[in-house]
């Protein structure tokens, strides 16, 4: 009676999770679209409904919600249909609508995207070859075997993505970064926009009466008829002799459109900036400022401790919160119930991790798939993005397990399998670390050059 109450959450919570994605599907990705498949609607609903429910039975492990043996069913359960999901029907499906686009495949689209899913299982069974994360006491399509490769790629994708959000979230919110823009640049620029456009007005009236010009010599050289004319057909100039300076009237058009263009961005740039400069100046924005310096001190102790484990192979062995607790209380040397507070706070800690990921996930997606999205390209997109959020969500249980609790990775170890854990936390600092410098590196440039994109005359 216990398993089906425990079965009967489990389904309700899945349901509006599923509805959820729906709606997030519905009013973000697909909003601009009329034409909707609704397949790719239901894999993309279906994906992040079960990657929600991951972290649903995360928070249970720790709360102790629903019967171990429930809990350890539908851990199993979930992760076999995740990996059902993620390895074989949406690249069969990305590969079907790929298909599909090509006119000339039409017709066998279903036996060229069996080639395409066959090319893809190659190269994803191919990953785990210079990787140390096989394992031959299991079967070819084990769960070890898919989710320690699936592993490898979400953990990659994680590890950049944290990566960069440590770099440019202080780089973001912290007004110490921001140029000093004032309303003398902003009017500079666009009084160079308005000359711009002014000569572009002006070359394209000159290139309209040198038509009009040419079209009137056309009419007034078909007119003379007969010996004479013959004559003077042959004595004047052919009204094509002209063609060339429009050529390079039209050059200079399109090198001025394209400058009008890039002014246009540089002053709106600009407006944004003053924008933040204000903002800034707010209450809100000086909470944000407080956040950015935050967040650069945890970025720099994360690049920091991620080069520390790096170079002496080190894995904790101990979740960040018990350690810290611990550490704490020997110190000062009080009496202080470790095991009670490490549990609630855990749960604070996992329950913050689980949220922001899944929000931040979400916003990145929806700027990403406006950013390269059409309406040909849409459903191979919005599958991709199913792809990468699985992924992204199946290698998030793989390091959370590392913040929970020793007592409560028991279920989550067991299901998981012999996977080689301390493998995927060394792997994320190796990508963290380069992550993080590449983009330091890289908005480092971009600051550096945009004073003097601006300064140019």
């Amino acid at each position: 009676m216990s398993f089906l109450i425990d079965s009967s959450i489990m389904i309700t919570s899945q349901i509006l999770f599923f509805g959820f994605g729906w709606l997030f599907f519905m009013r973000q990705l697909f909003k601009d679209y009329e034409v909707r498949q609704y397949v790719v609607q239901v894999i993309f609903s279906v994906t992040f409904a079960f990657s929600c429910t991951m972290f649903e039975l995360i928070i249970f492990e720790i709360l102790g919600v629903l019967n171990s043996s429930s809990r350890y069913f539908h851990w199993k359960m979930n992760l076999c249909v995740i990996l059902l999901i993620l390895v074989f029907m949406v690249p069969f499906y990305i590969g079907y609508f790929i298909v599909s686009n090509i006119r000339l495949l039409h017709k066998q689209r279903l036996l060229f995207s069996c080639l395409l899913w066959l090319t893809f299982m190659y190269f994803f069974w191919k990953l785990g070859d210079p990787f140390p994360i096989l394992s031959p006491k299991h079967g070819i399509l084990s769960i070890e075997q898919l989710i320690s490769r699936v592993g490898v790629i979400g953990v990659t994708l994680m590890a950049l993505l944290s990566g960069f959000g440590a770099v440019n979230c202080p780089y973001t919110y912290m007004s110490y970064f921001l140029r000093n823009v004032t309303d003398t640049d902003i009017l500079a620029l666009e009084r160079r926009l308005l000359q711009t456009m002014d000569m572009i007005i002006s070359k394209k009236k000159r290139m309209a009466m040198t038509r009009r010009t040419m079209f009137q010599k056309g009419e007034e050289h078909n007119k003379p008829s007969g010996f004479w004319g013959m004559i003077k057909s042959v004595t004047t100039s052919a009204p094509g002799s002209e063609m060339p300076d429009l050529t390079v009237i039209q050059q200079e058009v399109d090198a001025l459109e394209e400058l009008s263009r890039q002014l246009f961005l540089e002053t709106a740039d600009l407006y944004a900036t003053k924008e933040r400069i204000e903002y800034s100046k707010t209450f809100k924005g000086k909470y944000f400022n407080f956040l950015g310096y935050f967040f650069s001190i945890y970025c720099v102790w994360k690049i920091f401790m991620a080069t520390i484990n790096i170079v002496f192979d080190r894995v904790g062995k101990t979740d960040p919160v018990t350690r810290g607790i611990e550490i704490t209380v020997n110190y000062l040397g009080i009496q202080f119930d470790v095991k009670f507070w490490s549990q609630h706070i855990s749960f604070i800690l996992v329950g913050i991790i689980i949220v922001t990921s899944i929000r931040g996930l979400l916003i990145t997606l929806t700027k990403f798939f406006y950013a390269i999205s059409s309406s040909k390209s849409s459903n191979v997109i919005v599958l991709l993005l199913a792809q990468i959020m699985g992924m992204y969500f199946v290698s998030s249980v793989l390091l959370i397990r590392m913040s929970m609790p020793l007592e409560y990775r028991t279920i989550v170890t067991e299901v998981l399998g012999e996977l080689q854990f301390n493998f995927y936390h060394r792997w994320f600092d190796v990508i963290f670390l380069v992550s993080a410098l590449s983009s330091i590196l890289f908005l480092y440039l971009a600051h550096k050059q945009a004073p003097e994109k601006h300064m140019a005359p």
